[in-house]
């Protein structure tokens, strides 16, 4: 895990193993905070092992900013913590997530001593955490997952977006419309840096251009899959539509984006074509 410091005693993890989905740590002198927690064991345990060298008293809470499974695998390497997240993140991996997680530990050994631990506290739109001197917000943001939530660390300012923010927008989970809805409303909020759920910390000076930029991404592919379907098109025709005409690069996270933009597409396409046959 590649480890960043963002502020006082606010440590950001990224993976080197994969897609360089983002933990956080926020240490005071009541406890320890984490959001997120890594898919691999190896790397969830060195963050284990840095807050140990670092805070006694433990971790007190860890936060899942939705179910994915690269996002609540670790839950189980904190059993002195509570989990927290919304109220949707504890049904979904209460409906899926054992049936998922037998089939990951089928595919990947690695994954053999993961225990599914589904979060203790659940909220439906807000909630705030106090820890020591720190306050977190922890705000509903349906998006990516309809069960995505936002972490605000107020006085800081610092924002953890989970998937709501990485470097291309990725929508198949939940609703486009929503997405862009959480968008604008990050922009609302004015954070001095956003940790995406994916990715490198974005900075003050580059985060609004990036969020306007992820807006326009969202336009952009609504615009081009409906056209292609008004037209007629091949779902084929897809592919000739690049990542760039749509206002992203297709270089960041060892050019995964590339894949998560067509199946953006993908999803858009079927979706339209659906309202067009309906007569919607």
């Amino acid at each position: 895990m590649r480890r960043e410091r963002v502020a006082d005693d606010i440590y950001v993890f990224i993976s080197e193993r994969y897609a360089q989905v983002a933990m956080g740590v926020i240490t005071t002198e009541e406890g320890a905070i984490v959001i997120d927690s890594s898919p691999f064991p190896s790397e969830t345990k060195e963050v284990v092992d840095f807050i140990s060298s670092r805070v006694p008293q433990g971790v007190r809470y860890v936060i899942n900013t939705h179910h994915h499974a690269d996002h609540t695998y670790g839950n189980y390497l904190f059993p002195e913590a509570e989990i927290i997240a919304h109220r949707g993140c504890r049904e979904a991996m209460a409906q899926a997530g054992a049936q998922a997680l037998d089939r990951a530990k089928a595919e990947n050994p690695e994954l053999a001593e993961i225990e599914l631990r589904l979060p203790d506290i659940t909220f439906d739109k807000e909630l705030f955490i106090h820890l020591g001197a720190r306050q977190l917000r922890l705000i509903h943001t349906p998006s990516h997952t309809p069960d995505t939530i936002i972490v605000m660390v107020e006085g800081d300012k610092i924002l953890f977006t989970g998937d709501l923010v990485m470097p291309v927008p990725y929508i198949v989970y939940g609703d486009p419309d929503q997405f862009r809805a959480a968008l604008d409303f990050v922009q609302e909020l004015k954070p001095e840096n956003i940790v995406q759920g994916h990715g490198d910390i974005l900075l003050r000076g580059e985060l609004r251009q990036d969020l306007q930029d992820s807006i326009c991404y969202l336009d952009n592919i609504r615009d081009k899959a409906r056209e292609l379907v008004e037209k007629g098109a091949s779902p084929r025709e897809l592919a000739a539509i690049d990542i760039e005409s749509c206002g992203k690069s297709r270089i960041p996270l060892d050019g995964l984006v590339k894949q998560l933009h067509q199946a953006n597409l993908a999803f858009l396409y079927k979706k339209y074509k659906a309202q067009k046959q309906s007569g919607r």
